[in-house]
């Protein structure tokens, strides 16, 4: 280990997290909150300087972390976000004579032999390594192709080579005990300690850094992303050139382009922001829903916009495949359940898809979690970014007042599956809101909600929840028989007058209760099957739903 480079970390963390804790919590106690609040902007500003110029000084992960942080346009404040956005840009090279050193060793050749042209200028430096533009000989040949299959595709390739930083199995090591030890003080704070198992996460972090440093690795990702996205219109993926790919080098074809956050130059392409947002978006929704396999590291520097010949002929260009995630079986479903329940703004199901997913604690209010799901979606739901971003402080402050006892408790939990899904959707949304402040999540998530219903496994879902409905509909006139029998047979005695008045009005109650639930099962089993393609038997739902909601409407008058 490193211990120089451990020390620094670990000091540096200790001075933010003390610094914290006098300024956010110990000086509004003293009744110096407006002091705290005026100077909050300087130094949140110093703050991510000072980490900026450590990051840049040493490195390694510290480098991935702050990518990470520029990225939360959406969340984070413009002090941090802008402090550092150099971060995607300004990591320095390493030495020419150290890369040239790992690069014939790993080939097993010089460079002249392996390259007609390679630029000693890196292209770009990245955490992990570094990027330089190159050109091999007879493009099939490059690829490893037979030289008579190859003989018609002799034009040279350009190429991106991608070299692995010397000694950066050692830095990592050291960045992953600094974080160990400041988990160790996350862990203390019992609020975190019951969310989240800190080193199992660590753990899984660690995990995803080694293998995004396997070389060999990351191309079967490329070739596996490409494979997904073939005959897609609009998506480009480098092809890997094999022969001059190992472990710690990675040769891949030159599709670079516009950056992503170049806006200025997108612009002047004629390429609409809003479109390249929407794409951005609906490939996320393809990665995650269809193929359980997605990029997970799509920070500005990974991403270009590549011109074609025609003003609408553009390409989302990805690159970059060390840090890719899987969704796993166990948790195919549930994530579904939650782009449909989000979509419907259906607040019970959001619930159980939670429960699916296992992002709850097992004591968490149920009930209480449901009302608080669909006061935020009436808050939010239909809403741009920038609207939300605009929502009054007193209209938050009244939710979380009104939530409090939920705020407080905090019901839930981070399962490991889903760590590179949650930092990839944080990034992602800072993203599509850079590129589009007036972007709107639930316009392409709706439709493509719908999509999945109308598909076979939306109907398997349509099933299960007439499945549930109609099973909660069967029950509760026979748990209102049993009560009845109960009390006819004298288990049951009313003792006050008060008491019977209550009785009566559960009777009743039960009654409405059950014209309720028979009017959600037809009106929801209506909309169902309206959005999945049943036009006719979804309207003669719905009218039933209507018959009877007027039937309702009168009866409770004629009561009165």
């Amino acid at each position: 280990m490193l211990r120089t480079r451990y020390r620094h970390i670990v000091l540096f963390f200790a001075r933010v997290t003390a610094s914290t804790i006098v300024w956010e919590l110990f000086l509004p106690r003293l009744g110096l909150r407006g002091w705290a609040e005026r100077t909050r902007s300087e130094r949140l500003t110093r703050f991510a300087a000072a980490f900026r110029r450590l990051a840049i000084r040493m490195g390694g992960v510290l480098i991935k972390l702050g990518q990470f942080l520029s990225s939360r346009l959406d969340v984070l404040p413009t002090e941090i976000t802008s402090e550092l956005a150099s971060l995607q840009d300004a990591v320095p090279a390493e030495d020419f004579g150290e890369i040239r050193q790992l690069l014939e060793t790993e080939l097993g050749a010089s460079i002249a032999d392996r390259f007609v042209r390679f630029e000693e200028v890196p292209l770009a430096a990245a955490s992990l390594g570094q990027v330089h533009r190159a050109q091999v000989g007879a493009q099939g040949a490059a690829r490893g192709q037979d030289p008579a299959d190859s003989a018609a595709d002799d034009a040279p390739l350009q190429v991106i080579v991608k070299v692995q930083r010397p000694d950066i199995e050692r830095v990592i090591a050291t960045d992953l005990a600094a974080f160990r030890t400041v988990s160790r003080w996350l862990e203390r704070y019992p609020p975190i300690r019951r969310r989240a198992n800190v080193p199992a996460l660590l753990s899984e972090f660690s995990r995803i850094l080694y293998e995004e440093i396997d070389y060999l690795a990351e191309g079967r990702n490329a070739e596996t992303f490409a494979a997904n996205f073939q005959g897609r219109a609009g998506i480009r993926i480098p092809g890997v050139v094999w022969p001059l790919t190992t472990r710690r080098v990675l040769t891949l074809e030159d599709v670079s382009g516009i950056k992503i956050t170049d806006y200025g130059a997108i612009d002047r392409a004629g390429i609409d922001r809003a479109d390249v947002a929407r794409r951005l978006f609906d490939t996320y929704l393809k990665q995650t829903f269809e193929d359980g396999f997605f990029h997970a590291d799509p920070h500005p520097g990974n991403l270009f916009v590549s011109p074609g010949e025609g003003q609408d002929e553009w390409h989302l260009t990805f690159v970059d495949f060390g840090m890719v995630g899987r969704i796993p079986a166990n948790l195919h479903d549930g994530m579904r359940e939650t782009l449909i329940a989000l979509a419907t703004r259906d607040a019970a199901r959001l619930v159980r898809s939670f429960q699916m997913l296992g992002v709850l604690l097992p004591n968490a209010d149920l009930a209480l979690l449901e009302k608080a799901e669909e006061r935020m979606f009436e808050q939010v739901w239909g809403r741009n970014l920038a609207e939300v971003h605009e929502m009054s402080h007193e209209q938050m402050q009244a939710v979380a007042y009104e939530f409090r006892e939920l705020i407080y408790a905090m019901p839930f939990q981070i399962p490991e599956d889903l760590i590179l899904f949650g930092r990839t959707i944080a990034i992602l949304s800072g993203m599509c809101s850079g590129l589009d402040p007036q972007f709107n999540p639930w316009e392409p998530l709706v439709p493509y909600a719908q999509e999945l219903m109308s598909g076979e496994t939306g109907r398997r879902t349509l099933v299960k929840e007439l499945g549930r409905l109609g099973e909660a509909l069967l029950k509760l006139p026979g748990r209102a028989g049993s009560l009845l029998d109960r009390l006819e047979r004298g288990e049951l005695s009313v003792r006050t007058p008060e008491l019977g008045e209550r009785f009566w009005r559960l009777e009743r109650g039960i009654g409405r209760l059950t014209g309720a639930v028979v009017l959600a099962a037809l009106a929801a089993s209506g909309t169902q099957f309206y959005l999945a393609g049943y036009q006719g038997t979804g309207g003669a739902l719905l009218a039933g739903a209507g018959i009877l909601l007027l039937w309702l409407i009168v009866t409770r008058r004629e009561r009165r």
